[in-house]
């Protein structure tokens, strides 16, 4: 059985969250959450919440506790969110606008209690 997290409208570039999900894409629960604490990147916290809420939406579904280390993270992927309200403008020289966009993502992690995916 699948269960799935989405973390919506997060203030991070989707390419800064992909590195990490590159990192515990494809292990077990438990050795992602061993993993993601000792990553040294600001969007770490943001996935290890993600994998652990879709972990109890699994048990969730299930019914009854399980082994997180017989779930396995099947897909996780962060898409791009959107830039149109996050457009800012910071004064630039000879009262010139220089404007600039706030990225945003979507992040979806996908656990399985069966080994395998993608």
């Amino acid at each position: 059985m699948e269960a799935k997290s989405i973390a919506k409208f997060q203030r991070y570039g989707s390419r800064k969250v992909g590195l990490v999900l590159d990192q515990i894409r494809g292990k077990n629960v438990k050795a992602a959450e061993g993993v993601l604490p000792f990553i040294e990147k600001t969007t770490a916290e943001l996935v290890y919440k993600t994998v652990h809420s879709a972990a109890a939406n699994l048990e969730v579904k299930l019914g009854k506790k399980v082994d997180m280390a017989k779930v396995y993270i099947k897909e996780a992927y962060a898409n791009i969110g959107p830039m149109g309200n996050l457009r800012r403008i910071q004064p630039g020289p000879q009262g010139r606008a220089m404007p600039y966009k706030k990225s945003m993502c979507h992040l979806t992690v996908v656990v399985s209690d069966e080994k395998g995916g993608r």
